[in-house]
């Protein structure tokens, strides 16, 4: 059986008091939740507070992203080690977000998650597909290509531990969720990608979340497919009591 792996994506919400103030509710209503790994990741400023709310519980922590140098004159940038003197465990790799906004590409993506394994983080590495793309019933198309082109590079050991979330971008912040049978046929893709580069043991053993608009409403139906191993929760994840829930479902 594959653990499931509840994350929440902060993005860019919350300071530091309502950080600390989010872990004060949010812990007992986790206290006692096994078989399966909670992450928060917050921006890069909440880090070590985070770190430190969420110590000797079950809650790990991560990043949102990092570079690919352990340092350098990269201004504005967080290197893994970095990351993980502040207190994280896992980070977030090339966001649909990330690639919008801010120029990241497969190939960008395979280097943090090297960079990112070699300092000892878990990497939640993210594949999806625009609405035009899923219109036009490309979907397996883009999820080959950003597998190929981030992840197929990876050796057996790398591969071992990482994990994917597959985030219909079109899902995501939209309040339109891509439907348990869509979610899973698209993870059933990707498991199958997994299968023909790495072979049948790991991509059993490959975790695949899912990740848009994930609601304390949909987590449970989520979570009964078979090919779902956890959840990417964005906005969700804000709030301690809805979150708990998720994580709870």
């Amino acid at each position: 059986m594959r653990t499931p792996v509840m994350a929440g994506n902060w993005k860019m919400f919350k300071n530091v008091a309502e950080t600390n103030a989010f872990f004060e509710k949010f812990k007992p209503l986790v206290a006692s939740t096994t078989g399966r790994e909670i992450v928060i990741c917050p921006p890069f400023v909440d880090l070590p507070v985070a770190a430190w709310a969420a110590r000797d519980s079950n809650i790990d922590i991560g990043g949102q992203n990092c570079y690919w140098e352990n340092e350098g004159a990269f201004t504005g940038e967080i290197s893994p080690s970095m990351l993980a003197g502040a207190g994280a465990k896992w980070v977030i790799i090339a966001h649909s977000e990330r690639r919008q906004f801010f120029g990241e590409t497969d190939e960008t993506a395979h280097k943090r998650i090297v960079a990112a394994l070699a300092a000892g983080l878990k990497p939640i590495v993210c594949v999806g597909e625009l609405l035009a793309d899923r219109e036009a019933g490309n979907t397996n198309s883009v999820l080959d290509r950003q597998f190929r082109g981030g992840i197929a590079g990876l050796s057996s050991d790398q591969f071992a531990n990482i994990v994917i979330a597959y985030e219909p971008v079109w899902a995501i912040g939209t309040g339109k969720t891509a439907t348990p049978q869509i979610a899973a046929e698209a993870h059933a893709f990707i498991r199958g990608l997994a299968r023909t580069k790495f072979g049948p043991q790991a991509a059993d053993a490959l975790r695949i979340l899912y990740g848009g608009s994930v609601k304390p409403e949909n987590a449970k139906e989520l979570m009964a497919q078979e090919e779902i191993d956890g959840v990417l929760v964005g906005g969700a994840s804000l709030k301690p009591d809805g979150f708990a829930s998720i994580v709870n479902y």
